[in-house]
C-alpha cells in the first residue's frame, strides 16, 4: 500500500483514498513466465440515478462520493439549474440508489428518451442537445501561469491514488491556481468530472479562477463539461481530439494537453499563458510516478 506524505496530501480537500474498502481487491492469475500472482484490481458497480421521483441513468461507477457523482451529472446534464435548491440528497447502499430531490418539481421524460452514448471509457452517456447551452457560455479571462501548470502536474503526478495502486482508472483534479483543491477518480473520465461539478454545486464553490485537470484525453465532451461548469482552463496529459480542440476555441477555453515534464502544447486560449518559468529550469518526470498518456 502506498504512503500518503502529508507534504503531497497538505493542499487537498479532497485526495484519493487507494486504501478504501470496496474501492479494489486483490485477485489472484498468473504471470507472462506462468507463476501465480496477485493484484489489485478497480471494482465496479452500477449507480442509479433519481432525479425526485423520476429515473434517469444508471451509471457504472467505483462507488465512492455517490451523492457528488448524482449531483454533478444531473448539473452536467442541464436537469439542475443555477437556482435550483437541492432539498435532499439519499443513498442507499444495499439498494445502490441516490435519489436528488430539488424544490423545483422536475419532469425530464423526452430528455431521457434522448441520448448520445459518447466515446472514451465506461461508455459516457450525454442527453438531448450536446452543443446545447453553448453559445451563452462567457468563460473569464484569469491569468493562468505556467508555473502553476508544472506544479499542478508535479503535485497530482506524485499523489497516491487508486491509479497507482491498481490502474484501470481516470482522474479528475480541480485546482487554484498551483494548488490541486479536489481529486475525484473513477473508471470513467466523464464521472470522475461529474463528481467534482457535483462538489461544486454542493459546497457553494465558484469557476472563475479555477483549473480542470485530467489524466484522459480532452475529448468534445471533456470541453463541453468543462465550458459549461465556467471553468476558464483544462489541462490533461493526455492528448487531444479535433472536435474538442474546434468547440475549445469556439467558446474561449484554453485546451492544453500533452502535460509531461517540462513540455506542453497549448491548442486554444493562450492569451491567458503567461509565461513566467523558464522550461529549462523544470525537471524531467520521473519514471517512479511517470503515467500512461493514451488513457
Amino acid at each position: 500500500m502506498q504512503s500518503m506524505p502529508d507534504d503531497v496530501l497538505r493542499d487537498y480537500l479532497i485526495a484519493p483514498d487507494p486504501g478504501a474498502v470496496r474501492l479494489t481487491r486483490r485477485v489472484v492469475g498468473t504471470d507472462h513466465t506462468g507463476a501465480e500472482t496477485e493484484i489489485s484490481v478497480v471494482e465496479e458497480r452500477p449507480l442509479t440515478i433519481f432525479l425526485n421521483a423520476q429515473e434517469i441513468v444508471t451509471a457504472m461507477t467505483i462507488g465512492d462520493y455517490p451523492e457528488y457523482l448524482a449531483v454533478g451529472f444531473l448539473r452536467n446534464q442541464g436537469m439542475l439549474r443555477d437556482d435550483d435548491v437541492v432539498t435532499r440528497v439519499e443513498y442507499d447502499d444495499d439498494l445502490e440508489v441516490v435519489v436528488v430531490r430539488t424544490e423545483r418539481q422536475t419532469s425530464y421524460e423526452e430528455k431521457v428518451k434522448k441520448k448520445t452514448r459518447t466515446s472514451g471509457c465506461a461508455v459516457g452517456t450525454v442527453f438531448g442537445d450536446m452543443m446545447e447551452g453553448l453559445d451563452k457560455v462567457v468563460l473569464p479571462a484569469t491569468e493562468l501561469r505556467t508555473s502553476w501548470l508544472y506544479a499542478l502536474a508535479h503535485k497530482i503526478n506524485t499523489t497516491p491514488s487508486l491509479y497507482l495502486e491498481a490502474g484501470a482508472i481516470h482522474g479528475t483534479v480541480l485546482c487554484h491556481q498551483d494548488r490541486p483543491l479536489v481529486y475525484m477518480e473513477d473508471v470513467g473520465r466523464h464521472n470522475a468530472v461529474d463528481k467534482i461539478a457535483g462538489w461544486m454545486f454542493q459546497e457553494g464553490v465558484g469557476p472563475e479562477d479555477k483549473i480542470l485537470y485530467t489524466t484522459g484525453r480532452l475529448t468534445s465532451e471533456m470541453v463541453i463539461k468543462t465550458a459549461l461548469m465556467g471553468i476558464p482552463v483544462l489541462a490533461s496529459r493526455s492528448g487531444f481530439t479535433a472536435w474538442g480542440v474546434e468547440i475549445a476555441r469556439q467558446v474561449g477555453l484554453t485546451c492544453i494537453g500533452r502535460m509531461r515534464g517540462k513540455r506542453f502544447v497549448c491548442l486554444s486560449g493562450e492569451d491567458r499563458l503567461l509565461r513566467d518559468m523558464d522550461p529549462d529550469n523544470v525537471p524531467e518526470e520521473s519514471r517512479k510516478n511517470r503515467r500512461k498518456s493514451s488513457e
